[in-house]
């Protein structure tokens, strides 16, 4: 039987020792552990050994959870948002990773303006410029970020990124970097990257948010690593 408590705890040992190295504290960085397709008694185990925060790639699935668990800590959407499941979104997360494209940020705008609060939102980057992958292009962050600032009930907190597929963590580095690099050009500081294979590097490279799944849950059966 995994555990998920000690799995949880190896974990944010991990996450201390990479921020120490890049002279950081490992408070800096918030632990998402991504529950997708896990089941909720194993979730429990780790909201009872202290995750900081959930992270749920699907909508459905997410209010399947959420109708099951509550709220005991905070839920985050990390996967791809139709403009049709804003309004469950907005009813379930409390931060969106996954802005990304102005369509989405106009709908979000508008359900969010409905309920008389803005909600809180990741642009996502293409850093690779990957067509099979959602995202704005590094280059199309600045003017996307002036759109959005002209809608009220979006508030972009920072950035984040799903690297492309690299045969080491070490090969991810520069995408990494990139994304640090686009934020400090950009005015903002929170960064959503790194996943159970690579966020340690990605904690070097200024990460305040990891997305880590595997590493806590085990393996999925014929799921990508997260």
């Amino acid at each position: 039987m995994h555990d998920v408590g000690a799995s949880l705890e190896r974990v944010r040992e991990r996450i201390a020792r990479a921020a120490e190295r890049a002279g950081r504290r490992g408070s800096d960085v918030l632990l998402i552990g991504v529950s997708k397709t896990v089941e909720v008694q194993r979730i429990q185990e780790a909201v009872a050994a202290g995750v900081p925060a959930l992270g749920e790639n699907r909508v459905q699935e997410a209010k399947e959870k959420v109708a099951a668990l509550g709220r005991p800590v905070p839920w985050h959407l990390i996967g791809h948002l139709q403009t049709n499941k804003v309004r469950d979104a907005l009813d379930l997360f409390d931060l969106v990773h996954s802005l990304d494209r102005l369509d989405l940020a106009s709908e979000l705008d508008q359900r969010a303006r409905q309920r008389g609060h803005p909600v809180a939102t990741l642009v996502q980057v293409n850093v690779g410029g990957e067509t099979n992958k959602g995202g704005f292009l590094p280059d199309a962050v600045p003017a996307a970020l002036e759109a959005i600032a002209k809608l009220d009930h979006v508030s972009v907190r920072g950035l984040m990124t799903i690297p492309p597929i690299a045969e080491s963590a070490e090969n991810a580095r520069p995408w990494f970097r990139a994304l640090a690099q686009l934020g400090k050009r950009v005015g903002l500081t929170e960064l959503s990257m790194g996943m159970s294979a690579d966020f340690e590097v990605a904690i070097e490279e200024g990460a305040t948010m990891v997305r880590v799944g595997t590493a806590i849950f085990g393996p999925r059966p014929g799921k990508a690593t997260a």
